[in-house]
C-alpha cells in the first residue's frame, strides 16, 4: 500500500501555468516515528509536491535521537536540529528558550541555502517563534499552522490547570505568534473561529482539514486469519480503537460500557491497537471489570501494517470526553477508519460532529457517557447488515470526495498565493 503519493520526489515539476513554490517546513518531528502528527505532515508534503511545488523539511530539537544533520527516511529528506546543550538547556521551563534557541540558529542558514518562497511552521509554538524570527529577519513570508493549541493539551496532561498561570502565558504566547503570521493555517472549523476570536483577520485565516490518502479510500477488507489468531480474537463481532491511550480519548469509559455489550453479545471482543500513558490504568480497569481474554492489548503497530489491524474490526470506537481539545480538534482515526469501510461509533463532541452526520456516515453519542455508549453499541450490533453496509459506503464516499489530502490541501494555494504575490 502507498501511504505517501509523491514519496521521493525531491525536485517539483512545474505544473502548467503555475510558478513553482519553494516551501519550508518547519516541523516538531516526523519520520521515522509515528504519530498522527507525522501522519497529517506527509499527507500535506506528498499533497504540496503533487501540486508541483518544491519542499525542504526541518525538525526541531524535539525529535528523538536527531544525531545528524541530515536524514532520509522512506525517500523523504530532513534536516535536523541537534539538542541544545548547556546550563541553560537543562533548567526547567528555561530549556525551552534554549530549544528556540537552537531552533533558529539552523533556521538561519537554510534560508540562504534552500531560498524559500515562504517559510511554513507547524505547531507548537515552540517552532512558531523562532520560525518567525528568522522569516522576518530574512523578508520571507511566514506561515503558521496550528493542529491543536498547546495550553489545552498541558490541561489534559495535568501539566497546567484551565485558566491557571501556565495556561494564560501559554495562550498569549501563541497568540501572540498568531497575529505576527502573515497567513495563519488550522485544521477545523472550529479552531478557526477560536483564532479569529483572537484577533486574527478572517482573510488570514485558513482551514486545511484532516484527510487521507487516495489509497485508504476502499471497501472494508477480508480479515488477516492469521493475525486474528495471534490476537486470539473470538469468532464474533470486534470492537476497536486505533490510536494513542490519553485520557481525553475516554477509553475508560468505554471499558466500562462493556459488561452491557458484552451480556447480550458474549462472543464480541475489544481490540485495542497503540498505547500511551493511561495504559496501565486501563489494563487495571479491564482486571477489576472481570474482562480478561475479551479486551486485547495489540500495542503500537507500523503504519505500514495498520490496514491488517482495520479488516480486523467491525465498529470502530471514538469516546472522547468534552473539554475544548476535544471541542475544538477534528481527529483523524476516525477517517482512517470511515476511509477503510469501518462502521464509526464515536461521541458527540465538537471535533467529531464535523466529521460525522449521525445515523448516515456514523453514530454520534452523548459524551461521558458509559450508558450512552453501550446504548449505541448495541444498536449497531442489531442493525441489519444491509444498514451498516450503506452507512459504510455513505461515510467512504464523503471521504472520496472531500477528505483525501489533495482535495483539503487545495487550501494551502490561496494562502500561498496571498503572500507570493
Amino acid at each position: 500500500m502507498v501511504l505517501w503519493d509523491a514519496v521521493g520526489q525531491e525536485a517539483s515539476v512545474r505544473s502548467e501555468g503555475q510558478p513553482i513554490v519553494h516551501v519550508l517546513h518547519i516541523l516538531d518531528h516526523s519520520l521515522p516515528l509515528q504519530s498522527g502528527y507525522v501522519y497529517r505532515t506527509m499527507g500535506i508534503l506528498a499533497a504540496q509536491r503533487s501540486f508541483g511545488w518544491s519542499t525542504a523539511q526541518l525538525t526541531t530539537p524535539r525529535q528523538a535521537a536527531a544525531l545528524n544533520a541530515h536524514e532520509r527516511c522512506d525517500g523523504w529528506h530532513f534536516y535536523r536540529t541537534p539538542a541544545p546543550k548547556g546550563w541553560l538547556a537543562g533548567l526547567p521551563g528555561l530549556g525551552y528558550i534554549a530549544e528556540m534557541q537552537a531552533t533558529q540558529q539552523r533556521i538561519a542558514p537554510l534560508l540562504s541555502d534552500e531560498r524559500p518562497d515562504i517559510v511554513h511552521a507547524h505547531s507548537p509554538v515552540l517552532n512558531g517563534i523562532p520560525a518567525y524570527r528568522a522569516a522576518r529577519q530574512a523578508g520571507i513570508p511566514f506561515v503558521y499552522e496550528v493542529r491543536a493549541f498547546w495550553e489545552d493539551a498541558a490541561v489534559d496532561l495535568g501539566t497546567a490547570r484551565q485558566g491557571g498561570p501556565r495556561f494564560r502565558m501559554t495562550r498569549a504566547i501563541e497568540t501572540w505568534v498568531l497575529k505576527r503570521a502573515d497567513a495563519v493555517v488550522t485544521l477545523c472549523e472550529g479552531m478557526r473561529s477560536e483564532i479569529v476570536a483572537r484577533g486574527v483577520p478572517e482573510e488570514r485565516v485558513f482551514v486545511v482539514g484532516n484527510a487521507v490518502n487516495d489509497s485508504l479510500v476502499r471497501e472494508r477488507g477480508a480479515p488477516d486469519t492469521a493475525l486474528k489468531r495471534s490476537l486470539a480474537l473470538p469468532e464474533g463481532r470486534i470492537l476497536g480503537f486505533l490510536g494513542s491511550f490519553y485520557h481525553y480519548e475516554g477509553l475508560d469509559l468505554l471499558l466500562q460500557a462493556l459488561p452491557a455489550v458484552f451480556d447480550k453479545h458474549p462472543d464480541a471482543a475489544l481490540l485495542l491497537v497503540g498505547g500511551g500513558p493511561e495504559e496501565e490504568t486501563l489494563r487495571g480497569l479491564v482486571r477489576s471489570l472481570g474482562l480478561e481474554g475479551k479486551v486485547i492489548f495489540a500495542g503500537r503497530v507500523p503504519h505500514g501494517d495498520i490496514a491488517r489491524y482495520y479488516d480486523l474490526i467491525d465498529i470502530f470506537v471514538y469516546p472522547r470526553r468534552s473539554m475544548r481539545l476535544t471541542e475544538l480538534v477534528t481527529p483523524l482515526k476516525p477517517l482512517e477508519a470511515m476511509a477503510m469501510g469501518g462502521i464509526v461509533a464515536a461521541s458527540d463532541v465538537g471535533g467529531h460532529r464535523e466529521l460525522l452526520r449521525d445515523g448516515e456516515t456514523g453514530t454520534l453519542f452523548r459524551s461521558g457517557s458509559s450508558e450512552a455508549l453501550s446504548r449505541a453499541l448495541l444498536g449497531l450490533l442489531e442493525t441489519p447488515p444491509e444498514r451498516t453496509i450503506d452507512m459504510a459506503n455513505k461515510a467512504r464516499t464523503y471521504l472520496s470526495k472531500e477528505r483525501t489530502w489533495g482535495r483539503t490541501a487545495e487550501a494551502y494555494r490561496p494562502a500561498y498565493d496571498r503572500l507570493i504575490k
